[in-house]
């Protein structure tokens, strides 16, 4: 194993946005038990710190595979197309626009059928959303056009955080 290594080389895994979650969670307990710190205990406090640090970067490599939007980001960086969200937040008129009617739906919504409603239409529009960009990532390989898709499913995201928080305050 190489510290340096991209996640995917990490895992042992291809490049690519589909992964298969068992395959991804079972080779992550395999590298947590090859470099667990108590293996290296009795070698020393240099050889627990570098099985430390194998430790956190598994964790941080797993963490990243094992989240659609995450692993979307870090593909579009490994192939020079950085996310940019801070910076780039252009989208399509048509995408705001539905943002928009969602919005505006979600503050008027009053009852808990409008806002499921609206909560089946956002999960949909996700769902929708990633394999556009798994096309986009794997068959495609066009990942400057996947950027914008991932931008626009961070948007997304926290609008669907919004409104399971709706859905809460009348679960309470």
């Amino acid at each position: 194993m190489n510290l340096q290594s991209d996640d995917f080389a990490l895992f042992g895994l291809e490049r690519r946005f589909a992964q298969d979650r068992a395959v991804l969670d079972a080779r992550w307990k395999d590298l947590q038990r090859q470099a667990h710190p108590d293996k290296f205990a009795a070698q020393g406090a240099a050889a627990l710190r570098i099985a430390m640090q194998w430790s956190v970067r598994i964790n941080e490599a797993y963490q990243r595979l094992k989240d659609p939007l995450k692993r979307a980001s870090y593909l579009c960086e490994l192939n020079a197309a950085p996310i940019q969200a801070e910076n780039n937040t252009a989208m399509s008129g048509d995408f705001l626009m539905q943002q928009m009617q969602w919005r505006e739906d979600l503050d008027a919504a009053n009852e808990l059928k409008d806002i499921q409603q609206i909560s089946l239409q956002c999960k949909q529009a996700v769902l929708e959303l990633l394999q556009k960009i798994e096309h986009l990532l794997d068959v495609e390989q066009n990942f400057l056009v996947a950027a914008g898709q991932v931008r626009a499913l961070m948007f997304m995201q926290r609008f669907v955080l919004d409104v399971d928080n709706r859905l809460d305050q009348f679960e309470l």
